[in-house]
């Protein structure tokens, strides 16, 4: 257990992307479906810095835009594992816009997704912690 904590805190991953006019929609704020992109990277690399095996994404929960995430702000997302099973793992992401002139940051969005472990076939395999 301590092996899969300390696994847990060494994986998390912090990704900032600025946002760009090319990202956004007519309201000049991030698309969600680059929201959810950005998001599925960051559940990966968490999940492959976890378990350092080959991962794929299988689901993502619910995903809640909680507040829009205008141009010229950076977005920084946030990667934690939050449950692991015995091939699968699910990893918490959140994005928080903060403003570039200011200390100002906010919980935008949040969504959670599955990664299993696959082998060289891309079937499942165990995660086993090294």
């Amino acid at each position: 257990m301590e092996k899969q904590k300390a696994a847990i805190k060494k994986s998390e991953t912090h990704v900032v992307k600025c946002v760009f006019p090319n990202t956004t929609n007519h309201y000049d704020t991030l698309f969600g479906g680059t929201a959810l992109q950005w998001m599925d990277e960051v559940a990966f690399i968490t999940a492959s810095r976890f378990s350092r095996q080959k991962m794929v994404t299988v689901s993502s929960d619910r995903v809640d835009f909680k507040k829009p995430i205008p141009s010229g702000t950076f977005a920084e997302l946030v990667g934690k594992v939050t449950m692991v099973g015995s091939s699968s793992l699910k990893v918490k992401v959140e994005i928080y816009v903060e403003q570039m002139y200011s200390d100002d940051r906010e919980l935008a969005v949040v969504g959670e997704f599955t990664m299993v472990a696959v082998n060289d076939s891309k079937q499942a395999e165990a995660i086993v912690l090294k």
